[in-house]
């Protein structure tokens, strides 16, 4: 309670164990995992929680990047598997957005206790307990980027859409790895920094999410040669040139695509299309509604206004009614 006992965990029963396990092992099931990675979602209870907790994260994440977009990364069962199937730049973002999640909720979920193969990044000179108790406990990247590429299989040598898939799950993984930042704490009388704790922090997945989405914005096209030294395909620049792309060469840190993307503008196997559509006139009504144009509705609305934060523990707000425009795409 004082901050310095160490942490303890009531035993479980050998039922409530058992209990525990059957559920995990229930979660990892229910992902459709490939053999090997059932296999390592199994061994530790911490990685099914961990593996939904990335999921949920990589989802809400791309459809916030795409909330103003024609494809605005609906995920519904049929949409999703379609895309999976092609190689557009969307599916490149899928791609890199899930490997960032796993690091990501991989390396907190380390630091947090959850797991029991791995613990903090220690900060350097101090035990796990000591860490924790001097907030001095950062996250583990170095267990997490090797546990996400064991998890996602090793390069692949000759299909080139494979290929493809390997690299953009790097590109998630190099993003994470560039965003670590050293934070550190003073210990001493009065605030003196007699004592300094440093640790390292993963930028928040928000920043993540927006550094991939720009990636998108410049991702490259790509084919596929082969090496005639080793036999092996790699992948290379496609002949024809990309209007707006000076430098055709993709780098390790590219998001890269074989397939053009559909318009998404009407409904496919890829998304519902853009039909009834919200869209916000100034910024993106044109673009979203493809040139159908778009309704315009009026209605009334009552949101909290003019908050005062009242001593000592609440907010006081007035109802303030305004009228205001809604637009959506015509069919």
């Amino acid at each position: 309670l004082t901050g310095n006992e160490p942490l303890t965990i009531l035993p479980l029963t050998s039922e409530m164990e058992e209990a525990a396990i059957k559920a995990h092992y229930k979660i990892c099931d229910r992902l459709k995992l490939e053999k090997k990675q059932r296999r390592m979602c199994r061994r530790d209870p911490g990685v099914a929680e961990t593996l939904m907790e990335a999921i949920s994260m990589s989802a809400l994440e791309c459809q916030y990047q795409f909330r103003f977009e024609r494809w605005n990364c609906t995920l519904e069962g049929r949409y999703r598997a379609s895309l999976l199937k092609r190689g557009f730049k969307e599916t490149a973002f899928l791609y890199a957005i899930s490997s960032a999640g796993l690091t990501h909720a991989m390396a907190k979920a380390c630091s947090a206790g959850r797991m029991e193969r791995c613990t903090c990044d220690e900060a350097p000179d101090l035990e796990n307990r000591e860490a924790w108790q001097w907030g001095g406990c950062g996250d583990n990247l170095k267990y997490s980027n090797k546990f996400v590429k064991e998890f996602l299989g090793r390069k692949p040598n000759k299909d080139l859409r494979a290929r493809v898939d390997f690299h953009n799950n790097l590109v998630g993984m190099k993003v994470i790895k560039a965003g670590v930042e050293t934070t550190c704490k003073c210990h001493g009388v009065s605030g003196s920094c007699t004592v300094r704790t440093c640790w390292r922090q993963l930028s928040p997945f928000h920043e993540i999410g927006k550094q991939l989405k720009q990636k998108y914005e410049t991702s490259l096209k790509v084919g596929s040669t082969t090496n005639e030294a080793t036999g092996e395909g790699d992948i290379s620049p496609p002949k024809k040139s990309i209007p707006g792309h000076s430098d055709q060469i993709p780098r390790t840190t590219d998001l890269v695509y074989i397939d053009d993307s559909p318009s998404f503008c009407m409904m496919s196997r890829y998304s519902p299309g853009t039909s009834g559509r919200k869209c916000y006139k100034d910024k993106n009504c044109d673009s979203i509604c493809c040139g159908r144009g778009h309704n315009t509705q009026s209605r009334v609305v009552t949101r909290p206004c003019q908050c005062q934060v009242r001593w000592c523990c609440y907010v006081e707000c007035k109802q303030c009614t305004q009228r205001e425009e809604v637009y959506t795409c015509k069919d």
